[in-house]
């Protein structure tokens, strides 16, 4: 009973810092907002870097996607006669 007791205390002390934290977030952009315009395009392509660099896992990266092999993948590629 006691272990349920800390994590509901756990979990409530949590979301409130979560709301918190949001909170001052809001006021600085609201706030400081004139200060964070000139870096905005510098926002969009740092999240054009991270979506890059996170979103190649879906699909296995820059390697070969044959599933056959290589000789498969080089006949296919030659012109044809």
């Amino acid at each position: 009973m006691e272990n349920h007791v800390q994590n509901s205390s756990y979990f409530s002390i949590r979301w409130v810092l979560i709301g918190l934290l949001a909170i001052a977030g809001i006021w600085l952009v609201v706030d400081h907002g004139q200060h964070l315009v000139p870096f905005l395009p510098f926002a969009f392509l740092l999240g054009c870097l991270v979506m890059h660099l996170f979103m190649h896992g879906s699909h296995g990266g820059h390697g070969n996607h044959n599933s056959g092999n290589s000789r498969d993948h080089q006949e296919h590629n030659q012109p044809k006669s």
